[in-house]
C-alpha cells in the first residue's frame, strides 16, 4: 500500500500507528467478503423495518430539511442552525448530544461490542451563501428550491431520518456511531470544524473511520481528497500622483507581471493539478499610483507533492515580480514589498480501494441497482484521508435528483420512491460498516 503523506505534522509513534492501522485494515478488507455482509443486512427484518420507517417518514425528513435551510448558516455564522440540529437530534433518540467549542453537534449512539471508537457520520451544517441571503424554500412539485438546501441542508435531515429509523426498528450495532453536523465545510471555513474534530475534539484519537453525507447522487462516492492552497498576495509601495510620480514603482505592475507568469506555470494533468486567479483589487482612483494591490490565488492537487512544488513555484514568482519592479523603475521614495498570507489550506489524502469501507460501499451500491462512481473532491472527508483514517464522502440522493448547487436556485428532487430508495442504499452503507447485528 502506498503510504499518504501528511500536511500535519506527526510524531513518529503516530505516524507508525497510523501505518499499522491501514496494514491492518487492508488484512481485514482482503477477508471481508462485503458482498455477503451487504446481503445480510439487507435480509435482516430489523433493516427492512428501518427502511419501512424511512418510506412512513419520508414527508417529515423532507419538512425537516425545509426547517434547517430556513434557518440561516452563513460561513461562520452556523449557531443557530446548530442549535436546532442539536435539539433535533435529541428528540430523534440520542441522549449523549453536545456542540463542540468550534460550534460542531455531536450525537453518540452507543454500540454493543465497542473498542472505545467510533465510526463518525456526518454532514455538514454551512453554506456558501454570506449573511442576508434569502433562504426560504420554494416547493414546485416534487422539488426543493432554495440556497443551501442540496448542499449539504437536506443531508442533515438525512441523518435524522436514519437516527429515528434506526431507534424504531430496534437496530444494533457492532461499533458506536458519532452522528456529527459539521462547521466549516465550505470555502473559508476551510474545514474548520472536522479539522477541529480529528485534531482537537474530545474524539480526536478515537474515530476509526468516516463518512461524510453530501449532496449529489448515492452511487457517487468520493474516496479521494483534492488537497488545496489559497493565498491573498499583496503588493505595496509608495504611492502617488499617475503624471506627478510617474517613474516610480507601481505595486500593480509587479501584480499584474506576477498574474502573468503564475499563469504560465506547467502543471500535469495526472494527478490532476490547478491554479487560479479569483480575485484582484487595489488602488484609490484611476489618477493615482496604488499604495497597494492584492489578488487571491487557489491551487489544488490530487497530490501532496505536487501541490507542495506549485505552492513553492508560485511563493517564488510573487517574489521575483517585486524584485522586477524594483529593478525597472525607481525607488528613491520606497521599494515595493510582497505579503503572501495563507487563507485556505485542505490537506489531500486518499482512501484505497481496497480499504474495507469501500469494498462496502461498492457492495451496497450496486445492491440497490445502482453503479458506483469513485472520484477525487474537496470535502470534509479530506481531513481524515490525510491522517490514514478511512474515510468516504457518500450521496443521499437518487441518480440526477439535485442540481445548481452553490447558486440561488439551487434544486433538489425530493421524490418519495428515488429519495427512499437511495436513502436506504446510504444507511446499508453505514450499518454494514458498523456491524449491525
Amino acid at each position: 500500500m502506498k503510504p499518504l503523506r501528511s500536511s500535519f505534522p506527526l510524531s513518529a509513534l503516530s505516524l507508525a500507528l497510523a501505518c499499522a492501522a491501514l496494514t491492518a485494515g487492508t488484512a481485514h478488507a482482503q477477508n471481508l467478503d462485503a458482498a455477503a455482509e451487504v446481503k445480510r443486512v439487507l435480509a435482516s427484518p430489523v433493516f427492512k423495518s428501518a427502511a419501512a420507517t424511512i418510506d412512513k417518514e419520508h414527508e417529515r425528513i423532507v419538512e425537516e430539511g425545509i426547517k434547517l435551510t430556513e434557518i440561516p448558516a452563513p460561513p461562520f455564522g452556523e449557531k443557530a442552525r446548530a442549535e436546532e440540529f442539536a435539539k433535533m437530534l435529541q428528540a430523534a433518540g440520542l441522549s449523549d448530544v453536545q456542540i463542540d467549542p468550534e460550534g460542531n453537534v455531536l450525537g453518540l449512539r452507543k454500540g454493543t461490542r465497542s473498542d472505545g471508537k467510533v465510526v463518525v457520520v456526518s454532514a455538514h451544517l454551512d453554506t456558501v451563501f454570506p449573511a442576508g441571503t434569502d433562504v426560504k424554500v420554494k416547493r414546485q412539485g416534487t422539488k426543493l428550491y432554495a440556497p443551501g438546501i442540496g448542499d449539504d441542508t437536506l443531508s442533515l435531515a438525512v441523518l435524522l431520518g436514519f437516527v429515528r429509523a434506526m431507534k424504531e426498528a430496534g437496530v444494533n450495532t457492532r461499533d458506536d456511531i458519532l452522528f456529527v453536523g459539521t462547521v466549516g465545510e465550505e470555502g473559508p471555513g476551510d474545514l474548520r470544524g472536522v479539522r477541529y474534530l480529528f485534531t482537537k475534539g474530545a474524539y480526536k484519537d478515537k474515530i476509526k473511520s468516516f463518512f461524510s453525507v453530501e449532496s449529489g447522487d448515492v452511487n457517487r462516492v468520493t474516496n479521494g481528497g483534492v488537497g488545496s492552497k489559497r493565498y491573498r498576495i499583496t503588493f505595496s509601495g509608495p504611492g502617488g500622483h499617475s503624471y506627478g510620480a510617474f517613474g516610480s514603482v507601481n505595486p500593480m505592475f509587479a501584480q499584474a507581471q506576477a498574474a502573468a507568469e503564475f499563469s504560465r506555470i506547467l502543471v500535469p494533468a495526472k494527478p490532476k493539478t490547478t491554479y487560479s486567479i479569483g480575485l484582484i483589487g487595489g488602488g484609490t482612483s484611476v489618477n493615482s499610483i496604488p499604495v497597494s494591490s492584492w489578488m487571491e490565488v487557489d491551487m489544488r492537487s490530487e497530490s501532496v507533492d505536487e501541490l507542495k512544488r506549485l505552492e513553492d513555484r508560485m511563493l517564488k514568482i510573487m517574489q521575483e515580480a517585486a524584485e522586477g519592479e524594483n529593478f525597472a523603475r525607481s525607488t528613491t521614495n520606497a521599494k515595493i514589498t510582497v505579503e503572501t498570507k495563507l487563507i485556505g489550506d485542505r490537506p489531500a489524502g486518499n482512501t484505497d480501494m481496497k480499504a474495507e469501507i469501500v469494498q462496502i460501499a461498492t457492495a451496497a451500491i450496486e445492491a440497490g441497482g445502482y453503479k458506483p462512481d469513485y472520484n477525487w473532491s474537496s470535502t470534509d472527508s479530506n481531513m481524515p484521508m490525510n491522517l490514514g483514517i478511512p474515510a468516504l464522502t457518500i450521496g443521499r440522493g437518487d441518480v440526477g435528483k439535485s442540481g445548481r448547487s452553490h447558486s440561488l436556485d439551487e434544486w433538489t428532487d425530493v421524490e418519495k420512491g428515488p429519495m427512499v430508495k437511495a436513502m436506504t442504499t446510504s444507511l446499508s452503507i453505514v450499518l454494514t460498516a458498523t456491524g449491525m447485528e
